[in-house]
């Protein structure tokens, strides 16, 4: 059985914890493979924010490719994905790919992913949010496929520790893929 691809691009913004229980989760689904892409700067970030190496975030992946490989396989349409995801997304990322500025992988392959209306889940990180990065946010999410799923916190879970909160949101990122978390509570009315 050919497994469904997902491409998952990783930034430099704060909330690098949730691309590895993304990653985690992806694996967990069977049926699934995942194609990281990670930014030096997600890579200086991943280090200010936990204790993971760049190796162990890598083993995480199925397959690991290099930002600056501008003629890998997700460069191009005909290479047959699930979709995108971008975790976290900085807003010079967004702001790439609202412009069509497909200077490296990451943005080449979110490019892709747009113009073959495939799933575009971009985990949008920044606080507070200025007018520029609203517009673009606003104009993304108006074409087919784009997602915005921000990591913000929720508490209608009851979250016992940072962990689960963690959790709860890799799981809102990739459930537009058909990927079902297991521990994943969803609200069910009062």
């Amino acid at each position: 059985m050919e497994k469904k691809r997902i491409i998952i691009g990783a930034t430099g913004a704060s909330g690098l914890p949730i691309l590895h229980t993304c990653l985690d989760l992806i694996r967990d689904a069977e049926e699934y493979e995942s194609y990281l892409i990670m930014s030096d700067s997600a890579k200086i970030t991943l280090q200010q924010e936990t204790s993971y190496t760049v190796e162990e975030i890598c083993q995480s992946a199925d397959h690991v490719l290099n930002m600056t490989e501008i003629g890998a396989a997700p460069a191009s349409g005909s290479f047959h994905t699930a979709g995108m995801l971008i975790v976290p997304c900085s807003m010079k990322t967004i702001a790439g790919i609202h412009s069509g500025y497909a200077e490296n992988l990451i943005l080449r392959a979110a490019d892709v992913t747009i113009k073959e209306q495939r799933p575009l889940v971009l985990a949008a990180r920044e606080t507070p949010l200025s007018q520029v990065h609203l517009r673009n946010l606003y104009e993304l999410s108006m074409l087919p496929g784009v997602r915005i799923i921000p990591p913000m916190m929720t508490f209608y879970h009851r979250p016992e520790n940072i962990e689960e909160m963690i959790y709860h949101t890799a799981a809102k990122l990739v459930e537009p893929f058909g990927i079902e978390a297991k521990r994943y509570r969803r609200w069910n009315g009062l």
